[in-house]
């Protein structure tokens, strides 16, 4: 008995019809809520207020995909900078610890430090996976936050002040404040005294070296406290005010970056945005047409092969669509490489805006000819000159 070929083309059509419709439904949930940021409602003891550090994020670009074509090194490293800054006026309005800033690195002695790795930012995503420790090297969490946004954050005729990811932000603020309202009055002042002592033993080892220890997992523990008169602590806190100083300047460093990245980058996310809907939806259509051209071409190989002319002619029909369907699949694959060249260019253009600047300090002018940290080197290297020329004249 002969196998009827065009109740198989029917039926292939129908299960074929029936995957494509599948494939091409789907949901995307986003919301616009906004999660508020919490602040403190009691006055905190100065003794008690907390200094934080945020270091600029690792950019993650060495868990990036091969074959994520909407992530720009050229952008990644601008928002690793951007996005601790963003943080840091984050905690500081949260009107719960002491100076907020954006450090290099844990050379800067602060009592809390948060580091961050982005993990997704393309406009419609942001992703962060985000550690705060403290200056005793106990880690508080580690943790990671995601948020999407819609469209309507980037509606040009909107007058939007807040950040599209400002509640991702927030999160990260309240999950902070949290974990600092575990400890106790006498907890906090402890980071303080540990602090302090950091900072001392950098400068003068032989003086505070046997003030602190670290045990095996590399936790700082304080054993006993130097007199409160003692000379050398003394010029040393006057070295760390000084310190302070820098650090300021290097946060007017880090407001003045995000300041001019600001416009330049909310266009971008917009157009990212739209970029990245855009090759979503192109290789749906690629996907949907390549798999419908080979499933016709199936079809019609099937018919070509069966028995009256009519059911022949047919099948060399579906197979000539089919090839088509396949062709039009592959240009919907160029236009995607399109798109990842527009964001190319949008990256390029971006690095022009953030250049670094020179920093003015109140008796002197520093130009900054390597990155921060080579910068905040330098700055420590002076630090110590200072203190061995008053430590030499007393």
């Amino acid at each position: 008995m002969q196998p009827d070929f065009r109740d198989m083309h029917l039926t292939v059509i129908a299960v074929f019809a029936s995957v494509l419709l599948t494939a091409c439904s789907g949901t995307t949930i986003k919301t616009t809520t906004l999660t508020p940021l919490q602040q403190q409602t009691t006055p905190v003891e100065e003794s008690q207020l907390l200094d934080v550090g945020v270091i600029p994020f690792d950019p993650g670009l060495d868990n990036i995909d091969e074959d994520d074509s909407t992530t720009l090194p050229e952008i990644r490293n601008a928002e690793s900078s951007f996005f601790a800054n963003q943080l840091t006026d984050t905690i500081q309005n949260s009107a719960a610890w002491g100076a907020v800033r954006v450090v290099p690195g844990k050379q800067t002695v602060m009592d809390v430090y948060v580091q961050g790795t982005i993990l997704r930012s393309d406009g419609e995503t942001l992703e962060l996976e985000i550690t705060a420790t403290d200056t005793s090297g106990k880690e508080w969490f580690k943790k990671k936050y995601e948020e999407q946004t819609g469209k309507y954050a980037y509606e040009r005729h909107r007058d939007i002040k807040r950040d599209p990811f400002q509640g991702l932000f927030n999160r990260i603020a309240n999950d902070l404040l949290a974990h600092r309202n575990r400890f106790s009055a006498t907890e906090l002042e402890l980071l303080r005294t540990i602090s302090s002592l950091r900072f001392a033993r950098a400068f003068s080892p032989d003086a505070f070296s046997d003030h602190m220890t670290e045990d095996k997992k590399g936790i700082l523990k304080v054993q006993r406290l130097p007199a409160q008169n003692d000379p050398i602590l003394r010029r040393i806190e006057r070295i760390r005010e000084r310190d302070y100083l820098f650090v300021d300047t290097l946060q007017e460093h880090y407001d003045a970056f995000s300041r001019r990245m600001t416009k330049p980058y909310q266009e971008w996310r917009a157009a990212s945005y739209e970029e990245v809907l855009a090759i979503e939806e192109l290789k749906r259509q690629s996907r949907n047409r390549t798999i419908a051209g080979v499933a016709a071409v199936l079809v019609g190989v099937a018919a070509a092969g069966g028995g009256d002319r009519s059911t022949r002619a047919a099948g060399a029909v579906a197979v000539g669509a089919g090839g088509l369907l396949i062709k039009s699949g592959l240009n919907k694959k160029a236009e995607v490489q399109l798109h990842v060249e527009s964001l190319i260019e949008l990256g390029q253009s971006l690095e022009t805006e953030i250049e670094p600047r020179v920093i003015e300090l109140e008796d002197r002018t520093i130009t900054l000819t390597g990155n921060v940290e080579a910068q905040y080197e330098q700055w420590k290297q002076i630090l110590s000159e200072i203190y061995q020329t008053e430590h030499g004249g007393s």
